[in-house]
């Protein structure tokens, strides 16, 4: 490659990592729309930049052309994705974007959308403008996975988050489980909640342990709080109602009692009828209607019956299990219920497995579902 294309190369690199960095803070707050990032360069300097903040409010490119006004004439613009070229609840990006005199756009990711996906692209080019593609395209493909997951499955991107001793066990046997982790795994939970849109958790995880759910970050942000509840044996007075101002959803069956839906409406909560499966809240109808409500991510916290729904529908994403120096034996509680598995090959196998460290805990990543 000759020098001055290793060199362009390089600064369209450096460029839209920056754009990845804005685009990262619209995480858990844009849902339906994406997290995107822009930035605006000319002449080797940033002249304007933005992302997009919440659905509703202007998307990223926008927001840097508004802070670049005239200086975008002749500009380069870095966009984490393809400049929409739908007219919602904001005009459409793309022609605003030649209509500037943006003069190059250099994109990270392709939109998948069915009603974009390659139109941005064509309409920009029809218009004169320069448009180079793939770019940091892995780092952006990796932030727009709840929203391909979203606009593919209809469904949000499920992360499974477990906390277990070395002996897989997350309470002892009288469902004591504070506190298995340390404070830093704890720091890194929270961090997760400021970045999804939702956090999901069993009714027995409710009744046993009466968490909050909420986001105890400086500047955080609250997630909606989701509680699988079959029967709505949810209190009236547990903590979800009292602490943090994001809404509660109690995920029941459409035959739960009456008296306690109105009772836990009286509460806050909203009470939410999905489809059944033995008598269960079905997983997969529950993140269908999180879908619907535009919900592309969750972190499913807990308990191990929630965990064993979701892996035994093949429901999960993702799993991050924290990993404490500690051994509970046989008689705590296992960290994932029964998955009706009859031999090893049908176990399920964990992809791109990854191993850190967390304080005095270590954390295992792993993907379970391919890409779409």
């Amino acid at each position: 490659m000759p020098a001055k294309a290793r060199g362009r190369k390089s600064v369209d690199a450096r460029f839209m990592r920056r754009a990845l960095a804005l685009a990262k803070r619209g995480l858990g707050r844009t849902h339906p729309n994406p997290p995107v990032g822009a930035v605006l360069v000319r002449r080797g300097e940033i002249v304007g930049e933005g992302w997009h903040r919440r659905a509703g409010e202007p998307h990223a490119e926008a927001v840097a052309l508004k802070a670049a006004g005239g200086l975008a004439r002749g500009a380069t613009l870095y966009c984490t994705l393809e400049p929409c070229t739908v007219v919602g609840r904001t005009p459409a990006c793309a022609p605003a974007v030649a209509e500037a005199g943006v003069r190059r756009v250099v994109l990270g990711s392709v939109d998948s959308d069915r009603r974009v996906d390659g139109r941005g692209i064509r309409g920009l080019r029809s218009a004169g403008v320069d448009v180079a593609t793939g770019v940091e395209t892995a780092a952006c493909d990796e932030l727009l996975r709840f929203y391909r997951r979203h606009r593919t499955l209809g469904r949000p991107w499920v992360r499974l988050k477990l906390a277990a001793s070395l002996d897989g066990r997350i309470a002892l046997a009288d469902g004591t489980s504070k506190w298995i982790t340390g404070p830093e795994a704890r720091a890194r939970v929270h961090r997760w909640r400021d970045e999804f849109d939702a956090v999901l958790v069993g009714v027995g995880t409710v009744r046993a342990d009466d968490p909050s759910l909420d986001c105890r970050r400086t500047r955080g942000r609250d997630p909606i709080r989701v509680i699988a509840d079959s029967r709505l044996r949810t209190p009236h007075t547990a903590r979800v109602f009292q602490v943090g101002a994001a809404p509660t959803w109690l995920m029941t069956t459409r035959d739960a009692p009456a008296a306690r839906a109105r009772r836990l409406e009286r509460a806050g909560g909203q009470v939410v009828p999905v489809a059944s499966r033995g008598g269960r809240v079905d997983p997969a109808a529950l993140l269908k209607a999180l879908g619907r409500r535009g919900i592309t991510s969750v972190l499913a916290e807990g308990g191990a019956e929630l965990a064993a729904s979701l892996l035994g529908r093949g429901l999960v994403d993702e799993v991050c299990l924290f990993q404490a120096p500690l051994l509970i034996g046989g008689d705590g509680i296992p960290m994932i219920g029964e998955l009706g598995v009859g031999s090893l090959a049908r176990a399920l196998r964990l992809g791109d497995v990854r191993v850190s460290r967390v304080g005095v805990d270590r954390l295992w990543t792993a993907r379970l579902t391919p890409e779409s």
